[in-house]
């Protein structure tokens, strides 16, 4: 583990953080962050917005109790840290997770499900937990205190601080964002909707937006969030050109991998000179290298 940190700070940790500190530090001053098909990646949120009081990450990857540790024998636990372990490798090396494979590593253990890697990523960063509940949200959005001990819950909310600040919350819900299990005025859209329009960062999105089965949740996205920061995976580049928001580009888009969808226009947008672009020097997303990666900033005029 200590391997796996020093080379993601050595490679991109580091860099990742001074370039938000001085690209976008007025979306940086905003208390929530939503960040939808995170999984459980809370690595990029926080390093991307430290100063957030709150942190909403949802996908489809289960969200479980803890198992309990005096129960488990030496073996039983040393299986579990070797799965987390495996679980977190892609991410620190390539900075995103690998779907498939994330959701074979996190059921292969007793360490069952996002909440051993949030909180692997919590203690990394020096962060020290207070407590963690299990929650559902009811019908207007408000995060309600679940009692279920055992099985899949709906979600997690995480309280935690970091030094002597103040007490921060991650939550993490178990979300389909597809149409089909979402609607304007959903519990989550007014969770997130309830936190005062906050930034979104999408990264590592599989595309599921270019997809008209994922048009909710991209235009909640679209008309409701302060900024936008992203890879090419995120909002289409025709939808955020169409929508007024102030564009900034960075890096050198130049296609993605061939499993999916490329985008000719955000390609002439490069090149057109209309938004100079910025040069970054870390990879981002699927695009892990610092040669073709690709970051789009959006914000409200």
């Amino acid at each position: 583990m200590d391997a796996l940190w020093r080379q993601h700070e050595a490679g991109r940790g580091q860099r990742v953080r001074a370039w938000a500190a001085r690209e976008i530090g007025d979306l940086q001053r905003h208390r929530a962050l939503f960040y939808p098909f995170s999984g459980p990646d809370y690595l990029f949120a926080q390093e991307l917005f430290p100063h957030a009081e709150t942190y909403i990450l949802c996908g489809l990857e289960p969200a479980e109790p803890l198992p309990d540790l005096a129960r488990m024998s030496a073996g039983e636990v040393a299986a579990g840290l070797q799965g987390l372990r495996t679980s977190l490798s892609s991410i620190m090396n390539a900075g995103y997770f690998i779907t498939k494979d994330m959701r074979q590593d996190l059921q292969s253990t007793r360490f069952r499900g996002t909440l051993p890697v949030l909180l692997a990523f919590l203690a990394r960063s020096g962060a020290v937990v207070d407590s963690v509940d299990i929650v559902r949200l009811d019908g207007t959005g408000a995060p309600v205190l679940s009692g279920a001990a055992g099985g899949t819950a709906p979600g997690l909310m995480i309280r935690y601080r970091h030094g002597f600040g103040g007490l921060k919350r991650l939550f993490y819900f178990r979300q389909d964002l597809a149409n089909g299990s979402m609607r304007a005025g959903s519990p989550l859209l007014n969770f997130v909707a309830r936190q005062g329009a906050p930034p979104v960062l999408l990264k590592s999105a599989s595309y599921l937006m270019h997809d008209g089965r994922f048009s909710v949740i991209k235009n909640f996205i679209l008309r409701n969030s302060a900024g936008i920061v992203q890879d090419p995976s995120g909002v289409p580049w025709r939808d955020l050109a169409a929508s007024g928001l102030d564009l900034r580009l960075y890096g050198d888009y130049q296609g993605t991998l061939g499993i999916f969808s490329q985008q000719p226009d955000l390609r002439a947008a490069y090149q057109s000179g209309r938004w100079p672009a910025q040069p970054v020097d870390f990879g981002f997303g699927y695009l892990f290298r610092p040669s073709n990666t690709s970051i789009i900033v959006a914000r409200r005029r």
